[in-house]
């Protein structure tokens, strides 16, 4: 499996955004909140702001304010929260089961409002590639129909040990096309790169998947997750794995969706979840 490291560095400036979370629902009559911000660090949204981040979060948690800092990778986060920087990491369920069964030093945080966010992940191709996005459509739809989708839930998540996650084979068709998707290979147990370089994870098995079904090789392009939507226009990645954030009254429709792309069917829905360090 051919790993390559997409450099940002020169966009780094358009990308990554910066200032203060926060929001004035702590000042509203009736806001229960009171102490100190606790400050949040989650994976960077690129239609959305630090501050404008804070202020939903607000709204949905009223009784805790919260100041939003952007991560390009998991990783970045976890040394933040170790080392004080940030009180919480924002992620997903399944990845903090992963994050406080793998390190004893984590707990995730009792927060009843979080069960009120949940995103979809899909994949996310250039707004011109229809048939490409009709090809993923299709593969989901069957994966459903036929099961075999929910037999992988089962197994990259729900049955996932943290110190087993087995490695992921991707076919290899002679002479077949190549469909380029970027890849974090930093969410576990959804999307990893192993220490061996080997991709692991319920996406990477997604990918195996689709590949066998649209006869198609899949070659893995390592990315930060700030860049998603730029490697992706640029034409260097055709696939990249997103989220689909449902509309609401407290969560706009655009808030992580740029200008270019289309997004898939949905083929898993997680729940929103803190982590923070033992007392």
């Amino acid at each position: 499996m051919k790993l390559k490291t997409f450099l940002t560095a020169i966009c780094a400036a358009a990308l990554l955004m910066t200032g203060c979370g926060g929001s004035d629902v702590a000042d509203k009559p009736g806001s229960n909140f009171s102490g100190d911000a606790v400050k949040l660090g989650t994976i960077t949204r690129l239609n959305s702001d630090e501050i404008k981040f804070g202020e939903i979060l607000d709204k949905l948690d009223v009784k805790t304010k919260h100041q939003p800092k952007f991560y390009d990778n998991l990783k970045t986060m976890q040394l933040a929260v170790e080392s004080g920087e940030i009180d919480q990491i924002s992620t997903y369920r399944s990845v903090a089961n992963y994050l406080t069964a793998a390190n004893n030093k984590f707990e995730i945080v009792p927060n009843d409002a979080l069960n009120k966010i949940s995103d979809y992940f899909c994949f996310a191709v250039r707004k011109d590639d229809t048939a490409l996005k009709a090809e993923l459509d299709k593969a989901i739809d069957d994966m459903k129909a036929d099961g075999t989708l929910d037999k992988m839930i089962d197994e990259y998540i729900t049955k996932a040990k943290h110190d087993n996650l087995p490695r992921v084979d991707i076919p290899k068709i002679d002479g077949a096309p190549v469909i380029k998707v970027g890849v974090t290979g930093d969410l576990p147990p959804l999307d990893l790169v192993l220490s061996d370089n080997s991709p692991a994870g319920f996406n990477t098995a997604m990918l195996a998947e689709i590949s066998k079904r649209t006869g198609k090789n899949i070659e893995l392009v390592e990315i930060d997750s700030g860049a998603r939507a730029t490697a992706l226009t640029s034409k260097i990645i055709d696939v990249v794995f997103w989220v689909i954030v449902p509309v609401g009254k407290d969560m706009p429709a655009d808030i992580d969706k740029p200008e270019g792309l289309e997004l898939s069917t949905p083929y898993f829905k997680d729940d929103l979840a803190h982590v923070k360090l033992k007392k």
